[in-house]
């Protein structure tokens, strides 16, 4: 890569699906009042291809782009979607931890038919599935943004709640626990007829969740290198970290299985390979049982069974792909995007068991 910016390799949006359009002359007055300084005239509207939960948005002005974010239409979980929290997250964040800066949040659901916020644009590269055409990363530089994936996300978990304004945020008490039964009752709440059964999972992780230490901190929850923006230039430094919905405070071990869930090495079995969401298969990044051993040697942490947070984080993340092909087959939305996370729940809830060293279904 050079060291000026390729426009290329710059996370781009497409056209907005006819399901989620903007009505702009309801939207820009209301922006008018709230977000300073902005530009005159109409934006282009531009929609992000990347996600299958919030939506997110590009209003181009001439000399300005602001991001939107809103939650998708359809039923949502209770607890999730929140876009006052994840403003709220960003705001205390902002000047402590690399994110967005947040500029207005609205709940008034009249203006584009629910709760949203906008942020300024950071302009970088994202990383999805696999690399963008045209960048090449050496095994050397592939390990080298490894570490400072996961390093950023061990600064997080050292950084204090109280000093970003965050200390209420959640309930470190009984977290684990109520992460545990959470997810089992989202998962039995968006069954569909051909979802796989998990009874025995979620049997194991109630029986084998780890006693509380006291052990809190700021966690994302669902920290992958598709909510990081890398500066667009060959230094491809973390300049921010997105998506910020979920984040709570609570035991980091636990953020760091949802992480790890995400994680596919080179020589995974086939079918996890085909649900691999970020380039985590490159030669030089590390493998999943050397990342957690560099948590412990960075932070100091015990961790004393990490097949159960891994097995937690495959199943949680087993739960919110049902959820997501939940309203794909009740048609409540018609992207063709969200049919696969059927398939992909088979996958997770596989590899979940296997992890726990259950009997194969």
């Amino acid at each position: 890569m050079s060291s000026s910016p390729d426009p290329a390799l710059i996370d781009q949006p497409g056209a907005v699906r006819q399901e989620n359009q903007l009505d702009l002359d309801v939207l820009l007055p209301w922006l008018a009042r709230h977000v300073p300084d902005l530009p005159d005239g109409r934006p282009e509207v531009a929609q992000y291809p990347g996600g299958a939960s919030n939506l997110t948005y590009a209003l181009s002005f001439a000399e300005r782009t602001l991001i939107l974010r809103r939650p998708p239409s359809g039923t949502r979980p209770k607890s999730g979607h929140d876009m006052g929290r994840e403003y709220r997250v960003m705001s205390g964040l902002h000047g402590h931890y690399p994110v967005p800066k947040p500029l207005a949040h609205c709940e008034d659901e009249s203006i584009i038919g629910a709760p949203f916020y906008v942020m300024e644009k950071l302009e970088g590269i994202i990383l999805r599935r696999d690399l963008p055409q045209g960048m090449t990363l050496e095994p050397t530089r592939a390990a080298g943004l490894c570490r400072d994936f996961w390093q950023r996300l061990i600064d997080l978990h050292q950084l204090s709640p109280a000093a970003c304004g965050l200390a209420e945020l959640g309930r470190p008490a009984g977290y684990v626990q109520r992460q545990i039964e959470g997810w089992n009752g989202r998962y039995d709440k968006a069954r569909t007829e051909d979802a796989p059964e998990a009874q025995d999972v979620m049997e194991w992780l109630s029986a084998h969740q780890i006693p509380e230490d006291g052990r809190a901190s700021l966690i994302h929850n669902d920290y992958r290198f598709d909510n990081v923006v890398l500066s667009p230039d060959s230094d491809l430094r973390i300049i921010g970290v997105l998506d910020w919905e979920m984040c709570t405070v609570g035991d980091p071990l636990m953020d760091l299985g949802c992480a790890l869930a995400y994680w596919v090495h080179d020589d995974d079995d086939p079918e996890l390979e085909a649900i691999r969401m970020q380039p985590s298969n490159l030669l030089g990044m590390l493998r999943r049982e050397d990342i957690t051993d560099w948590y412990q040697e960075q932070t100091g942490a015990t961790i004393g069974n990490p097949a159960f947070y891994l097995a937690f984080g495959l199943f949680r993340l087993a739960v919110i792909a049902q959820q997501i092909y939940y309203r794909f087959a009740m048609g409540q939305t018609s992207n063709p995007r969200y049919k696969p996370f059927g398939p992909m729940v088979h996958v997770l809830v596989r590899r979940a068991r296997a992890t726990a060293g259950l009997p194969a279904r």
